[in-house]
């Protein structure tokens, strides 16, 4: 089927066709080499003239296919298409499904129970620590976790996930080789050999602001549903949720504070009918009779790192509080207390104002 995906790739080469055109064509055809045989004016309608078609014919009679062969083998890349039995089932549903796919990394991931984990690019402690064990119960519950890459809590997500059996995919807004952000370049490297890394968009692709939100939608495309984990509300994750919606996809999110802007697009969708996550049990439950595995025995929650900074972090609001406030709250000392708060600071989560300390993200 792979050599069958590189014969459709050349097609699309030849031909230019546009995404719609391209859709219409692999699903009215099984092959390119069917398109040879009917006659030009039949293939007017999906763009093709009769000058594409020959040279469609020479290109697919060629016995040497090296150019894309190559492209591909230099990219350490392969391909996945409409009519491969490992083409997402969900996928497939959209009206804009994209018909080929570049990927790295384990393909069987394609048939998994898939799941999506999105939020903030700048999380908060909190919101950081909520996607990555999120994901990992997930992963352990028998959910692939799917997420965009992105800084915060795409990143987070992927690496909750990647040590699970199930492990995580990675779809890229560039070329299946481009690291994007070059930041999570160790994390890019990690998932192309444990999990999967995959892109409509050619080898080569360079991070071009409107390929994200078309990202976006496979991302919501070929998952059961899409849990968003912190999200102000102008956030580029309330995109992937509202095309779950149109997807007919379930949406989830976890509440938040109502003093804080990175909470206000998950508390909108929980008013707009998302369902509150508190527990990964309130996830599962929505999937009765899915799941592969058995829910781990302590299940994620949020707020669930237990480290002093994080206590300390938990104990702060967005109103300033003093310090004898806090020792109090946290039942540390006040040494211990400021060096906790001055980690937190350099860190960029909290901020000294007068009258107190208060969170900043």
């Amino acid at each position: 089927m792979e050599i069958l995906a590189r014969r459709w790739l050349q097609a699309q080469q030849t031909l230019t066709p546009s995404p719609a055109n391209f859709r219409r064509l692999m699903s009215a055809f099984n092959t390119p080499h069917a398109l040879l045989e009917r006659p030009a004016s039949e293939l007017i309608q999906f763009g093709v003239s009769a000058k594409q078609l020959d040279l469609l014919a020479q290109a697919l009679g060629c016995s040497d296919h090296g150019a894309v062969d190559d492209m591909l083998d230099i990219a350490n890349a392969e391909l996945v298409c409409w009519h491969d039995e490992d083409y997402p089932a969900l996928l497939k549903e959209i009206h804009d499904a994209p018909p080929l796919m570049y990927y790295r990394g384990r393909r069987e991931l394609l048939n998994q129970l898939l799941f999506s984990v999105v939020g903030s690019r700048r999380p908060s402690r909190m919101g950081h620590s909520d996607a990555k064990a999120f994901a990992s119960a997930l992963g352990q519950a028998g959910f692939t976790v799917v997420s965009g890459m992105a800084l915060g809590v795409d990143a987070a997500a992927h690496t909750g996930a990647i040590s699970t059996p199930a492990s995580t995919i990675a779809v890229l807004g560039t070329g299946v080789d481009c690291c994007y952000p070059r930041s999570n370049a160790a994390l890019y490297q990690q998932i192309g050999v444990e999990g999967l890394l995959l892109s409509e968009f050619p080898l080569g692709s360079l991070p071009l602001r409107h390929q994200f939100p078309r990202r976006n939608r496979i991302i919501s495309g070929m998952s059961l549903g899409v849990l968003v984990v912190e999200a102000a509300i102008h956030s580029g994750s309330l995109i992937t949720a509202r095309q779950a919606l149109e997807q007919n996809r379930e949406v989830f999110a976890i509440p938040g504070s109502i003093h804080n802007p990175a909470s206000r697009g998950c508390n909108a969708l929980i008013k707009q009918g998302a369902k509150l996550v508190e527990t990964l049990a309130d996830i599962v439950e929505e999937f009765a009779g899915w799941t592969s595995g058995e829910l781990p025995l302590e299940t994620a929650s949020t707020s669930s790192e237990s480290s002093v900074a994080s206590k300390v972090y938990d104990a702060l609001g967005y109103e300033p509080q003093s310090l004898d406030e806090l020792v109090q709250h946290c039942g540390l000392g006040v040494t211990a207390t400021l060096a906790e708060l001055s980690e937190l600071e350099v860190e960029g989560w909290v901020e000294q104002q007068r009258g107190g300390w208060l969170r900043c993200r």
